[in-house]
């Protein structure tokens, strides 16, 4: 795997702010940390230094000086970030105040919107003020169902200047999935939008916002954007909340304000996928998701002033969180709401040509989606502003290497990224300094002590075990929602190995500091067994061209388990034979024997959570006839029934 496709040649690497922090470091501690696996190291070994060496390199202003960098206990989750710090993270994202671009919004029928940094700070203002009238104040939650419009971003910017919480998800989520989450952080404010566009489709809201304002019994005030039914009216929704159009709540202008609060003082609130039951209400902190966001945005990315980031995510991914704090570095933001195939495939490719974007973010399944349809950006598309390509939300396949190189653009840094919404952030990063090797995530995110051990916890580099963290890091959440006594947070990461953070995943080290996600650790297949990451079997699955997409389970048989692999064909191809023939032989040929799935089954759909990712524990609970407990959390909860009581299964 260790074929290298593209290195950065010696002026980028000298003109990245990654090798410019490196020679700062070495000049600031008289140190020789000669290349990335040096800095890495040092970031580990001496934390301190290294988190105050980025809340110096990027400027983060405390209201309030810290006593010191980390206090910590004797084993994890136990640590205090810069106690004693006071600060405030729509501070940082609002420092620029000229009359360049900073944000661009484009909605699926091409409507078009920008503001300058200068008019960002004055729309900010105007909501702030309103908020404020409406009795928000530290620690409030203010929640928001809405697509990825510049009214989220500023709302979400209101919210944190004044040190309430902002916690969002989108319209797509169902009722249930709405109410699940929200319901249990009780906000005072809900701002919504009173219908959206998805591939070519309007969507009325306001039925599904009635049934949802009727379990929010905490509401105070409900804010509808009329977005794209321009006719909203505020008589059309039950509650006993105010109710106020966007337009009718606030007047942009003047300066907003900062509310200072502590480093670990809760930011956002993000959820669990939900898919197996009650999303989990994940508490993030203003000061470890803002160290955080700019080493990876100013480092990791390498954006600043002058860039334009575009990730193609919807408000209720933690991508859209990630995504809006590159501002924080100097950076514009794109945002765009709607499908990334409406009214083709080449929808996001135009974006990131008319808007010269220069990091593009997108997920695997987009990647294999423009292979599948024959498409080659770099023949249709003007690509020349975009500098990197990052891609997260499940394993890239090599072949998706591969046609990043030879079909999308060859000079470009293609970077897989895996974190997760736990930590709103990566584990696992590219970075502007490292060759990108086919198949392989780049490394190692500085200040973070990851390792893959293995199930007597002990790390092991060139096998397969579970991602870990073994060091306190800024970023950690800071606990879940109504879990005073952390027992849920304790559970949720800290049980596999006491003291060590164990992040789900099923990963291996290479010896060159290369990563590569096997797959999640609770769909492992274990036939005789022997573990096999999911990921495995899709990334051989998806070199034959009649498969469009596919799932891996295992099926209790016979005492064991057996792999049973679910594959969505293209249009006209039938699986006779010879196609289950020609899928086992690729599989056994580049794997091994256990890899091969007992039974092929055809499906014409393949079930994903509403952020795209598959969902193998929700296929394998219907398999055998077991409740799936949260179907809300499901962008195609339907295709589940096609999983059920297959004869195929029974012999």
């Amino acid at each position: 795997m260790s074929d290298i496709l593209w290195q950065p040649d010696a002026k980028r690497i000298a003109n990245s702010r990654m090798d410019m922090f490196r020679r700062w470091v070495n000049q600031r501690h008289s140190l020789d940390l000669h290349d990335y696996p040096a800095l890495h190291q040092w970031s580990i070994d001496q934390r301190e230094a290294f988190w105050q060496a980025i809340v110096d390199f990027f400027d983060i202003r405390f209201h309030t000086q810290p006593d010191t960098v980390l206090r910590e206990g004797t084993q994890m989750p136990s640590a205090e970030w810069f106690p004693g710090a006071t600060l405030n993270f729509a501070e940082h994202l609002l420092r620029r105040r000229d009359d360049a671009v900073a944000v661009i919004a484009v909605a699926e029928n091409g409507q078009r919107e920008q503001l300058t940094w200068a008019e960002l700070a004055e729309q900010v203002a105007g909501f702030q003020a309103s908020l404020q009238a409406a009795g928000i104040g530290i620690g409030d939650r203010v929640a928001a169902c809405m697509p990825n419009t510049w009214q989220t971003l500023v709302a979400m910017l209101a919210t944190t200047s004044l040190g309430a919480i902002w916690s969002c998800s989108s319209p797509d989520f169902g009722t249930h999935g709405v109410i699940d989450r929200f319901g249990q952080i009780e906000p005072k404010v809900l701002i919504t939008c009173a219908g959206y566009r998805y591939a070519g489709k309007y969507i009325d809201q306001s039925q599904k916002l009635n049934e949802i304002l009727e379990q929010l019994p905490s509401l105070e005030q409900l804010i509808i954007v009329p977005y794209a039914r321009t006719q909203a009216h505020i008589e059309d929704y039950r509650t006993q909340a105010n109710v106020t159009l966007w337009d009718d709540f606030y007047q942009p202008g003047g300066e907003p304000h900062f509310v200072a609060v502590p480093f670990a003082h809760p930011l956002y609130v993000l959820y669990s996928s939900g898919t197996t039951g009650v999303p989990k209400c994940i508490v993030h902190s203003t000061g470890g998701v803002l160290l955080q966001h700019v080493k990876e945005h100013g480092l990791h990315v390498d954006l600043g002033p002058g860039d334009r980031l575009f990730y193609y995510t919807t408000c209720g991914w933690m991508m859209w969180n990630w995504l809006v704090s590159a501002l924080a570095v100097g950076s514009a933001v794109l945002l765009y709401d709607g499908s990334p195939f409406h009214p083709d495939n080449a929808r996001l490719l135009e974006l990131i040509e008319d808007e010269r974007g220069s990091v593009f973010g997108t997920s695997p399944k987009y990647l294999a989606t423009l292979e599948s349809n024959g498409l080659k950006p770099r023949e249709s598309h003007d690509l020349s502003s975009l500098k990197t390509l990052l891609c997260t939300g499940s394993a890239l396949s090599p072949q998706s290497y591969d046609f990043v190189y030879r079909d999308f653009k060859p000079d470009v840094c293609l970077a897989s990224m895996s974190g997760g919404t736990d930590i709103v952030s990566c584990f696992v990063n590219g970075n502007p300094l490292s060759p990108v090797r086919r198949g392989e995530n780049m490394g190692k995110s500085l200040g973070m002590a990851v390792a893959v051990w293995n199930d007597a916890g002990h790390a092991v580099i060139g096998e397969k075990g579970e991602l870990v963290c073994t060091r306190h890091f800024p970023a950690m959440p800071v606990g879940l929602w109504n879990d005073p006594d952390r027992e849920k947070l304790r559970k949720s990461y800290f049980s596999q190995f006491p003291g060590v953070w164990a992040q789900g995943d099923y990963a291996e080290e290479l010896a060159h500091g290369g990563m590569v996600i096997h797959g999640r650790s609770d769909a492992v297949l274990n036939p005789g067994g022997v573990r096999i990451g999911t990921a495995e079997i899709y990334r051989q699955v998806e070199k034959v061209a009649e498969v469009l997409d596919s799932v891996a389970i295992g099926q209790q048989w016979q005492d064991d388990v057996r792999v049973v692999l679910f594959v969505r064909l293209k249009d006209g191809v039938v699986l006779d034979e010879a196609l289950q023939q020609q899928i086992r032989q690729v599989i056994r040929a580049n794997t091994t024997p256990r890899h091969v799935p007992a039974k092929i089954v055809a499906v014409t759909d393949i079930p994903r959570t509403i952020s795209g990712k598959i969902v193998e524990l929700a296929v394998r609970n219907v398999v055998h006839g077991e409740p799936v407990r949260n179907t809300d959390a499901l962008a195609n909860p339907e295709a589940l029934e096609q999983f059920r009581d297959r004869p195929e299964l029974n012999h």
